[in-house]
């Protein structure tokens, strides 16, 4: 079968990824060869990913508001004009994304294009959703195509029809789990800072703003999460992901204090020495934002094998150029979870490997304590009566405690592990042990721990879906 680019925000993508939609041929004898037929009356998950991103953009859009207000009744010109500035931006990009994702410039849908140029296309978009679920299972509908997919606890692979409801209810989820990272990464996360920093600036904390701190840390904390589940959904396309209560669990203490410790080093940071922040954010966003770049230009790829077709060159560099700028803002507070490569298709690097993961993590330590030991000796009065040092001590612990539940994750709770080659535990022992010369990969004695991290290849041949099938059937598909 002919492979066709799938562009990371496209809406075929869209529907690929995150629905589990292939558009294959139906074999009429996949139970003699392992697979499971599925039937199709089972009932339709609610839109509740859909429903909590929109109350989220809804609820950070209203309070920036309120607070501008305030801001405007004392004259704090300043304060208004960046909360307004990080409030419009994020929400021009998402009503761009749901745009382009829907495909409604072509389209003869007034109301819709007129409730995005009114920032308000996240509603109108939920609506549609829930209308579209509460209608599900009135009509009698066939199936319009079929989800193959690999089930690691019973070993065998699934094939579930999936009609056109399900189909656009998977469209509209993925859409907003697009939305719901650019919200937290280029809205939330420099409001949040921004909050923070006016807050320890002017002395009092006013109670809207507040408000508008916690909505931001949820809605950065979620847009993390949204990360992290994407990252597992890529790289892991042929494989039907679970993730368990305990998972959900690890990442949001994982990335909580990961952005909490993070975004306050900065605040405190920028405090003590005002201008020296500036080039300490403008370095990471610069560094991040030319790595994918600079890696691309030395495999020597074109631009033309990255991005669909239906973009001209220019198309292709602005797209290109949007989405690493993204990435850059993911990991200037938080690991983003995916490494990007330009060159490929898809232009994400399943093969991720522990290196890229341990020295981003131990870099970033380095970053804080440099970062916040600084502010220690360079503190303003307005710290004199706060612990300085017991501050210090808090921040540090709490990335290292976000670091720990990140390794407990990948280690116990990863929907994944068992296809890693590597878990925790062996990267630890690499690290503690003198490596042995030469062929130490093939004289290496299993691992006796069954979980499994990172992977650093794709997985194994076994549990390729087409392998279940004979020969001359393969062939069929191929």
């Amino acid at each position: 079968m002919q492979q066709k680019h799938k562009h990371l925000f496209s809406p075929v993508a869209m529907e690929e990824q995150g629905s589990e939609i292939t558009d294959m041929e139906r074999c009429s004898s996949r139970e003699e060869y392992g697979v499971i037929v599925e039937s199709p009356r089972h009932r339709v998950n609610p839109p509740l990913s859909v429903v909590w991103t929109t109350m989220l953009y809804c609820a950070e859009l209203i309070t920036a508001c309120i607070l501008c207000k305030s801001y405007h009744k004392t004259n704090d010109v300043f304060w208004m004009s960046l909360t307004i500035v990080f409030m419009l931006v994020p929400a021009v990009l998402i009503q761009l994304t749901l745009t382009f994702i829907h495909r409604d410039v072509g389209r003869d849908r007034p109301l819709v294009l007129l409730l995005h140029l009114l920032q308000l296309g996240p509603l109108i978009r939920c609506f549609e959703a829930l209308v579209v679920y509460f209608k599900a299972g009135q009509n009698e509908e066939p199936y319009v195509t079929l989800s193959r997919k690999t089930n690691l606890e019973k070993g065998r692979e699934i094939e579930l029809e999936i009609g056109q409801t399900e189909r656009t209810l998977a469209t509209h989820r993925n859409a907003f789990k697009r939305t719901a990272v650019i919200q937290a990464f280029l809205g939330s996360t420099p409001q949040l800072t921004l909050q923070l920093y006016a807050n320890i600036q002017e002395k009092y904390t006013l109670s809207v703003r507040l408000a508008l701190m916690i909505i931001t840390l949820v809605s950065i904390t979620y847009g993390a999460l949204v990360c992290s589940v994407l990252a597992i959904q890529i790289t892991y396309d042929s494989i039907k992901v679970r993730l368990r209560p305990a998972a959900y669990l690890c990442m949001v203490l994982w990335r909580a204090l990961e952005i909490t410790t993070r975004v306050t080093t900065l605040v405190l940071f920028s405090t003590a020495l005002t201008h020296w922040v500036i080039l300490v954010g403008g370095l990471n966003l610069l560094f991040f934002f030319f790595l994918p770049w600079v890696e691309f230009w030395a495999q020597k790829g074109s631009l033309a094998e990255g991005v669909e077709k239906n973009f001209s060159k220019l198309g292709t560099a602005v797209v290109l150029c949007m989405f690493t700028l993204l990435y850059a803002c993911i990991n200037v507070f938080c690991w983003s979870a995916v490494e990007l490569d330009l060159a490929h298709q898809e232009l994400i690097n399943r093969k991720q490997s522990w290196r890229r993961l341990a020295l981003y993590y131990s870099g970033r330590f380095l970053e804080n304590l440099v970062l916040i030991t600084l502010w220690y000796f360079f503190k303003s009065d307005f710290f004199e009566y706060v612990c300085a040092l017991l501050v210090v001590v808090q921040l540090l612990i709490g990335y290292c405690l976000a670091v720990l539940f990140m390794m407990l994750f990948y280690q116990f709770c990863h929907p994944c592990r068992s296809l890693f080659k590597y878990n925790v535990h062996d990267c630890l022992h690499c690290v503690c042990c003198r490596p042995r010369p030469a062929s130490r990969r093939g004289s290496m004695p299993p691992s006796y721990s069954t979980a499994a991290t990172m992977l650093k290849e794709e997985p194994l041949e076994l549990l390729d879906p087409q392998n279940c099938l004979p020969p001359d059937e393969r062939e069929s598909l191929a």
